[in-house]
């Protein structure tokens, strides 16, 4: 294994700590939750939005805290869920008159922090409440999980309620907004590698050089099917095979795509990948109306990328359009 680390234990807390003295006049950093948050949070004319989940999938989500987007997130360590109680002492700093609402991606232990967070803040008289996402379409049946997985298409549902927040939107507004989000997104992934945690030094699993993992989870979990490798054409076919029956998204929509990177794919073969993509979407009479290349939802180092369309109405466009302020910025 080489990658930049001292104690494998500190990775989390030091990344934190140079997110928030790369951005010192927008972002806190409370060490003792692992929190990440604006540092005008927070502001009691809009809803807070808080996101956590595991490390390792940088930029999501410790790095899309800022107006239009997060106001705060508090990540567990690489691949686990946050301690529940981070995520109510979470809730409670950041809580705002117009309540509080907390995202989740659909993995077990997500769901059980994030639901013991609500109810203790609760408890405290906080208004707080909970939305799901389920992006992910490779799941079929599977007794890994609880269900549909919230991947990279989680972007799209934090990106629409951050705006939805903004305008001073009610929580139960905000949320609504976020579940139909969540409703019109289907994303797929593909591995090419494996990633390796610094804690464990190892990759997860093992690929053939010649091998590729279908519609594999974010920390490594299995997908479909194993394959041989094959051509981009061919693996675009397979994605949009599996993402656009889903819905299904058809002749006359108009769609977001993302391609998303799995933190060891050359931008190059990504922008490789949504050529090919945009123009078998327009083959089949769907307009790609937005555009998305770039790590969004990362598995460290893994090679592979992940394919994301969200069917467009007026209100999600304009949601999309709203400007937003973030660390994970270009410039």
């Amino acid at each position: 294994m080489k990658k930049f680390v001292n104690d494998p234990k500190q990775f989390v807390p030091q990344m934190l700590k140079g997110i928030a003295l790369a951005n010192p006049d927008t972002i806190t950093y409370v060490p003792e939750y692992n929190l990440i948050m604006r540092s005008d949070a927070p502001n009691h004319n809009k809803v807070s939005i808080v996101q956590g989940s595991g490390s390792g999938h940088e930029p999501a989500h410790v790095m899309v805290v800022g107006p239009g987007m997060l106001d705060a997130a508090c990540p567990g360590d690489v691949f686990a869920a946050p301690p529940s109680d981070y995520v109510y002492q979470t809730a409670k700093i950041v809580a705002s008159d117009k309540g509080v609402l907390l995202l989740v991606n659909n993995y077990t232990g997500d769901r059980m922090a994030f639901e013991m967070a609500q109810e203790m803040a609760e408890a405290d008289g906080i208004k707080v409440t909970t939305l799901f996402i389920n992006d992910d379409v490779a799941v079929q049946d599977s007794t890994w999980t609880v269900g549909r997985r919230g991947v990279a298409g989680n972007f799209f549902v934090i990106k629409a309620v951050g705006a939805k927040a903004e305008q001073g939107a009610s929580l139960e507004e905000v949320k609504a907004v976020g579940e139909k989000v969540n409703s019109v997104t289907r994303t797929m992934g593909i591995a090419l590698t494996a990633c390796t945690p610094p804690a464990k030094g190892s990759p997860l699993f093992e690929l053939g050089e010649d091998e590729i993992e279908v519609g594999v989870g974010i920390h490594g979990e299995p997908g479909r099917r194993r394959a041989k490798l094959v051509s981009a054409d061919e693996i675009v076919d397979e994605l949009l095979g599996a993402v656009v029956p889903d819905l299904p998204y058809g002749s006359g929509d108009r769609v977001a795509l993302m391609i998303n990177g799995l933190g060891g794919t050359p931008i190059s073969e990504l922008y490789l990948l949504y050529g090919i993509a945009a123009e078998k979407l327009a083959g089949m009479g769907i307009t790609v109306a937005k555009s998305y290349v770039g790590e969004y939802c990362t598995s460290l180092e893994m090679a592979g990328a992940s394919l994301t369309l969200v069917k467009l109405d007026d209100e999600i466009e304009a949601l999309l359009d709203a400007p937003a302020s973030i660390v994970n910025r270009i410039f």
